[in-house]
């Protein structure tokens, strides 16, 4: 009797794997736009 949890295991792995990539992959490419810093309002140092 074959057991294929290792399989199984390892395909758990490798989804979860690309879950994770495509999810970093989008929120680099939103953090390289220009949208994600269009609210941002640089504070000016105090000069004394």
């Amino acid at each position: 009797m074959e057991d294929n949890t290792m399989f199984y295991i390892l395909g758990g792995v490798a989804a979860v794997y690309l879950f994770i990539s495509m999810r970093n992959r989008q929120r680099s490419k939103d953090r390289k736009s220009k949208k994600f810093m269009s609210d941002y309002n640089r504070k000016n140092k105090k000069q004394d």
